[in-house]
């Protein structure tokens, strides 16, 4: 089972999804440019939000995988989610995925939520490596993950078929160690870093 678990950054309050998210959800996952570097077609229905919470309630419950929504403190406003999934317990290791609404694009609310959600991550669930999959085409996700310290580490051909159209893969990985190094490298050189444990894209 994993803990209840809250994060807190600068700006916005990672927390578990709770079942008045399903028309935020559903408004987040139903958008054709949020989901067109996504594994999946865009919702057709709020339905798929119900079940994605009542799968979610299951996962808290079994420690499968943690998804976390990610909400403005200014507002209380849920605007994404964060996810750490394919727990590997042996090799410590587990996958990254994330999603932001539209609206929030480009004013740095991904890497913040993510950078707690790897501290957490490393921290309190000890793991030792986490792997991100993106679509090569996702330039904005791909920075993101540059700038929290992920390596590209592969590239997959015709990955995805989604809704009849072919894509290929780019695979990144995080150990610890890149961890703890990104985020020394950007306390010396004097860069802002969010979401740090003071207290995982656009």
């Amino acid at each position: 089972m994993i803990p209840y678990v809250t994060l807190n950054t600068e700006r916005l309050l990672l927390r578990p999804l709770v079942e008045t998210d399903a028309e935020v959800l559903y408004t987040i996952f139903s958008d054709a440019a949020v989901m067109r570097y996504w594994n999946t077609a865009p919702w057709e229905h709020v339905g798929e939000a119900r079940d994605t919470l009542a799968n979610d309630f299951e996962a808290r419950r079994t420690g499968s995988y943690l998804q976390l929504g990610i909400e403005k403190n200014a507002d209380a406003q849920l605007i994404g989610t964060c996810t750490l999934f394919n727990f590997n317990h042996q090799c410590r290791r587990a996958e990254l995925g994330y999603a932001l609404v539209r609206s929030a694009w480009g004013r740095g609310f991904m890497y913040e939520a993510l950078s707690a959600l790897l501290d957490y991550a490393f921290g309190e669930l000890n793991l030792h490596r986490i792997e991100a999959e993106i679509d090569p085409r996702n330039q904005a996700s791909a920075k993101t993950l540059d700038h929290l310290g992920f390596l590209k580490e592969g590239h997959l051909r015709d990955r995805w078929i989604v809704s009849g159209e072919v894509s290929d893969s780019d695979l990144y990985g995080l150990l610890v160690g890149d961890r703890l190094g990104s985020v020394c490298g950007e306390r010396t050189s004097g860069r802002a870093v969010s979401g740090l444990r003071t207290r995982w894209v656009a």
